[in-house]
């Protein structure tokens, strides 16, 4: 049965407005609403979903909201889920820079995040518990994953490790090379990627002492179309172009830019309508966000319908079996350090506990969680002061 795009529209919306803690966050917030209460997709099917998102540019967990509005509404589907997951950050951000050009600074938010980060440590264990049930259908890819996690602690580059554990999970079914070609993404893919990079980079001309709108879009066009990885790299991205090279920011700037992108719901990515805003008011940051997002739309467009090409193949799924444990160990890395910057004193433990208690035993909505999160933590800052 296909999901009608109101449907899509009001849970993708609802996501963008609560759904606080990055990716991984995200992605665990969609399991529970996606496959355990509306039953939309399988846990299998969410998880090669999972999967698809880390073989290609851009933010992970918007590609995977716009990957379920393909499986369940086509092409339609495809659009509205991602620019309702995205729409909603994105004005938020909006605000948040108008306050910033117009105060000189960022709105407090220190008591929101207090108690909103133990509550989304207790989500993703959560969602890592139900996930790895599924994904991990075999002692070798157990051992796929736990050596995945030793070499993205030891400093291994994400993408090495991802396509060595798929590499890797798919030894045992190896039958010589005949299938090879099915087992791997298209070149048109990649090229595809290269021509979205070489389009973006062309369409920056503008100079330091005028942003122009269109080289502002190209730009981040630039940057959502090569981008792997989290949020601290696209930080080194923005950098590079933003401050170093076209020097439109000040290293605090940029700072204060991605400090916003990490503390506002949704998509991290909206960092880019923060910069876009305080470059070139409304217009930049609407442009700014069409551009670091656009790409993400094409690639999954493109890649989308190879998903259950590759999961019908014997060697393809395998691979596609290592791609998705090893993506749950990058989950569970990014969790481990997100809870030693959450878990900072008694209170928060106690947060983080109570979530764990009534997630894993009640199953109730994280979305009301995080709206408790918020509250108990404006009220503990508020009580302290």
């Amino acid at each position: 049965m296909r999901t009608s795009l109101g449907e899509l529209a009001r849970l993708f919306a609802k996501l963008g407005t609560i759904a606080f803690g990055g990716p991984a966050a995200h992605i665990a917030m969609m399991e529970d609403e996606v496959v355990v209460r509306r039953k939309w997709l399988t846990r299998e099917a969410f998880i090669d979903l999972l999967g698809a998102t880390n073989l290609i540019p851009g933010p992970n967990s918007t590609e995977l909201a716009i990957h379920i509005g393909h499986a369940r509404a086509g092409w339609a589907g495809l659009v509205v889920a991602g620019v309702s997951f995205i729409l909603p950050a994105a004005l938020i951000v909006t605000v948040i820079a108008w306050a910033y050009v117009r105060f000189g600074a960022l709105p407090a938010a220190a008591g929101i995040l207090y108690g909103v980060k133990p509550v989304v440590i207790a989500v993703v264990l959560q969602a890592l518990w139900r996930l790895g049930r599924s994904a991990i259908k075999n002692t070798w890819l157990a051992i796929v994953g736990g050596a995945a996690v030793i070499a993205i602690l030891i400093g291994v580059n994400e993408l090495i490790v991802l396509a060595a554990g798929g590499v890797v999970a798919a030894i045992p079914r190896w039958r010589g090379g005949s299938d090879v070609r099915r087992a791997l993404l298209p070149s048109s893919l990649v090229s595809t990627g290269h021509s979205l990079a070489s389009a973006g980079a062309a369409g920056v001309v503008g100079s330091a002492s005028a942003v122009a709108l269109w080289p502002l879009f190209g730009v981040f066009f630039k940057i959502g179309a090569v981008l792997f990885g989290s949020g601290y790299v696209l930080l080194a991205f923005m950098r590079a172009d933003f401050v170093e090279r076209l020097h439109w920011l000040t290293e605090r700037q940029l700072l204060d830019a991605v400090a916003v992108g990490q503390i506002t719901p949704g998509p991290v990515f909206t960092t880019a309508t923060f910069v876009g805003y305080v470059l070139a008011g409304g217009s930049g940051a609407a442009l700014a966000t069409l551009g670091i997002f656009l790409p993400a739309f094409i690639f999954v467009a493109i890649s989308g319908p190879l998903v259950p090409k590759l999961r019908r193949s014997p060697l393809a799924g395998a691979v596609l079996d290592g791609v998705n444990v090893v993506s749950l160990a990058l989950m569970a890395v990014v969790t481990a350090q997100l809870a030693k910057a959450a878990l900072i004193d008694p209170p928060a433990i106690a947060i983080a506990a109570a979530s764990a208690l009534v997630l894993f035993r009640y199953r109730t909505n994280s979305a009301w969680l995080v709206i408790g999160g918020a509250v108990i933590g404006l009220v503990l800052v508020i009580a302290r002061v």
